[in-house]
Order: structure tokens, then sequence, then C-alpha cells
């Protein structure tokens, strides 16, 4: 049985639901509570491995308010377990908060190994992975071009997670600070039917994105200044 007054950290597929491990299906089903981003999404992984436990919603425009509220939970004896979307809380994925807290509370945080796009996608990309840095998304608008800037120099293998909607805007911007000829690799839908990695020079990941209209969740990945 899951510890009482505790947090779990339950990674979940990113794609193929065959991806999921059983100490994690345990988990989901022995804890007092799931914490879910979205409780369809999960409610669709829960009922296919016939897991019937309570949720509560936990997301970015809700977790400033609702942490309280758990820790207090928590302190009283329940355990719960954090899931997001896909992949890893805490990576692009609502988490740090409330383990932040956890740890302030001193309470017991546990982070279950399991799927994250980032790293079948670095390893795929035929680029060094013996050191990396891990960007997530590039902001927006507000410190984007900053961020592109000081990018340029940076010599370890880069991992950037984006949309299907800016993959071009990006792979351009990447292009003009970093270089046209940088390598790179892109990887599209990880584990999922259409999983598919491209690589190739910067310019010529653009030229492909460009004719071939982009579809899915992307990894883009970039080699490290020489």
């Amino acid at each position: 049985m899951p510890e009482k007054k505790k947090v779990y950290l339950v990674p979940t597929p990113v794609g193929n639901l065959e991806d999921i491990t059983f100490r994690a299906i345990r988990i989901l089903k022995e804890v007092d509570l799931i914490l879910a981003e979205d409780t369809r999404t999960t409610g669709f992984l829960l009922k296919h491995f016939e897991i019937k436990n309570k949720m509560q919603s936990h997301h970015k425009f809700n977790e400033h308010q609702t942490v309280d509220w758990l820790i207090s939970r928590i302190k009283a004896g329940e355990s719960v377990a954090l899931v997001s979307d896909a992949g890893t809380p805490g990576i692009s994925d609502p988490g740090f908060l409330l383990v932040r807290e956890c740890i302030a509370q001193d309470i017991e945080v546990e982070c279950l190994p399991g799927a994250t796009a980032l790293i079948p996608a670095l390893v795929n990309s035929g680029l060094p992975a013996d050191r990396f840095c891990f960007e997530g998304f590039l902001p927006q608008k507000k410190g984007r071009q900053t961020r592109l800037s000081e990018l340029a120099d940076e010599k370890r293998t880069m991992i950037f997670y984006e949309s299907p909607f800016r993959v071009v805007k990006t792979l351009t911007q990447l292009a003009e600070h970093l270089g046209e000829a940088r390598k790179a690799s892109v990887s599209r839908e990880i584990s999922k039917l259409y999983e598919q990695t491209v690589h190739g020079t910067l310019n010529e990941l653009i030229s492909l994105f460009t004719e071939n209209e982009p579809r899915g969740e992307f990894v883009i990945v970039v080699e490290g200044k020489s």
C-alpha cells in the first residue's frame, strides 16, 4: 500500500499506453486521491487500466490556489498521486509548486521513473547525449529573443518542446541565431502510431516543414556550438 502523508509523482505515457509501468498502475489504484492536469484525459487512462479512484483537477491555472488545500489533506493522512496529461509531472507540466511546498512542509515526495518525450528524442537525434540542456518551451514573447541569443554560445546539445503551429517559426529563429548549417533533428508523435524523427541542418528542416504541414507534438534537438 502507498505510504500515508506522501505525494507520488506518476509519469503517464506520452503516446503508447503500454509505456506505463506496473508500479504506476498500482500506485494510481491505491492512493487516496489522484491530481490530474485534465481529468478527461486522465479519465481515459484510468478507464483503460480499470482504475477506479477519485480525481481532482490540478493544472497551471489553479495550482497556486489549491496547493494549501492539498497540503492540509496530505498532512491529515492522505496519500496523493500527481499526473500530467502525458509524461513526467513537473517537466513542462504542473508539479513544481506542489513539490516545493511539500519539501518546505517536510512531506515526503517520491517520483516514479517513467515516460518523458525528451530522452527518446535526444537519443534518436544522433547528437552528443553525454551533456545536454533541456529548454522546454521557449518564451512565446517576452524574453524569447534574449534567450535565443544566449543559446548561440551553448556548447551542449539543446532540447526544445514545440507545438505544430510554431515549429517552422522556432526552427527559423534558431537558424538566425545559431546558423543555418547547425545540425538538428525533429521528433514528432513520440511512441505514437505516426512517430517520426528527421535529421538535417536547421535550413533543411525549415524547408521540410515549410513544404509539409507540421502535425503532432514536437521535440527539436540542436547540436551545441563547436
